[in-house]
């Protein structure tokens, strides 16, 4: 028989043991010999402390109940764990940590097979789906959202662009008599690397010669230099990722601020380029509602109905191996502190939290919701079931809801929509 050290052994191999600190391994190890926790007890220990740690909260050593019952503390344990996680975050006693202060990474070219044109990659019948249809131009982003699915895709210090890419747009054959929808910001940010590589060179090119695609750019950034320099085709919307100023500080290093985002939106929309507001994700604190109110009066002040084409909300939903991978880094996040729901096999808020966060940022917007030039309002990647408790209707299959989204945005863009 397997001595307990074996299997204490065998349980910290493959997890976030060695991360931990070094009082905490020893506290771990010494309740694991006091009460002969399982394999799978210890794993889930293991993560607790680690959660605790990046979130800044009271660590395992503070928490850990007493009891001469193996199964009563363990279960206790992982209630003090649960309440903490599942209780509305807060950024007040926050502070950071091995936040990088500069984006570093390098830049390499590469002559990529196939040609990186697909459905969205969260694409699923579970949620209802716009059938966006995605462009990689660049491989991975030079920000750091502790949130960002992009990490756990690419090396996150290296930007890729393909060498092939201009002469690839150019003998793309698309259907003339169909409206396309493309969006260049799933890989990675729209602008932030500028005309580097010639990309929106060649993306300005494509726009021009199929008038029927819908080419939208998204960023967090506030780089818009190349696009006041140069005549930007009607057929392309430029759509800014924006949050609260709380949210920037915290969980989305090295983007511009919210302000520059704005400002930079702004000088778009007085170019004549129609623009939209993506709050995705919208993420529960305390107070977050009254802070993201605020952001929604300031767009609807800055901006009028007749230069927004769409905004779109969300929510933080997690891939296990995103979570995961928050888990290696050594710096702190709040974004993996919140109640886990299963939510079409991801974790993300439970239904309550989801109608509140979208049902006020929706009602928030009334004004941009009115007459001829009112703007397209839809959520992204949630259950169908969700919108009717949100906008109070739904669209009964994806079709029909990327029929009305290409309907309304044509209607902005002043083009005809071609079934």
């Amino acid at each position: 028989m397997n001595s307990y050290a074996e299997k204490f052994t065998n349980a910290i191999e493959n997890s976030f043991f060695n991360k931990l600190p070094k009082h905490e391994q020893e506290f771990i190890k010494e309740k694991s010999f006091e009460y002969r926790f399982s394999y799978q007890e210890i794993k889930q220990i293991i993560n607790f402390a680690r959660d605790l740690g990046m979130w800044d909260e009271k660590r395992i050593t503070a928490i850990f109940p007493e009891h001469p019952q193996r199964k009563v503390v363990f279960s206790r344990l992982k209630k003090a764990y649960e309440d903490i996680r599942n209780k509305p975050n807060s950024y007040k006693n926050f502070t950071l940590k091995n936040i990088p202060q500069e984006q570093k990474y390098t830049f390499k070219t590469a002559s990529k097979e196939g040609f990186g044109l697909g459905l969205c990659p969260v694409a699923s019948e579970k949620t209802r789906c716009c059938n966006l249809l995605t462009l990689d131009a660049v491989e991975s982003c030079g920000f750091d959202c502790s949130y960002c699915s992009i990490q756990s895709f690419y090396n996150q210090n290296t930007i890729t662009f393909d060498s092939s890419f201009a002469d690839k747009l150019l003998n793309l054959q698309l259907d003339p008599n169909k409206t396309y929808h493309i969006g260049t910001g799933q890989a990675s940010d729209s602008l932030m690397f500028g005309n580097r590589e010639g990309v929106l060179d060649a993306l300005f090119t494509f726009a021009k010669k199929n008038p029927n695609v819908i080419l939208e750019f998204k960023t967090k950034s506030d780089n818009i230099k190349y696009l006041l320099e140069n005549e930007v085709p009607k057929n392309i919307l430029c759509t800014w990722s924006l949050n609260t100023q709380t949210i920037i500080d915290n969980e989305e290093h090295l983007t511009a601020s919210l302000a520059k985002r704005i400002a930079a939106a702004r000088k778009m929309a007085n170019k004549g380029v129609k623009v939209g507001f993506h709050f995705h994700p919208i993420v529960e604190y305390e107070g977050y509602l009254d802070e993201y109110q605020e952001v929604y009066e300031e767009l609807i002040l800055k901006f009028s109905p007749q230069e927004v084409a769409l905004v779109s909300f969300g929510t933080l939903t997690f891939i296990k191996p995103v979570i995961k991978q928050l888990r290696e880094r050594e710096f702190r996040s709040k974004i993996t502190q919140i109640p886990h729901e299963d939510a079409s096999g991801k974790t993300s808020y439970p239904d309550a939290t989801k109608v509140e966060m979208f049902k006020h940022a929706y009602e928030s917007f009334a004004p941009w919701q009115q007459g001829e030039d009112k703007v397209f309002f839809y959520l992204c990647m949630e259950e169908h079931h969700m919108w009717a408790k949100t906008f109070g209707y739904q669209y009964s299959t994806n079709n029909d809801f990327e029929r009305a989204m290409l309907g309304a945005y044509c209607k902005k863009l002043g083009q005809e929509f071609l079934l």
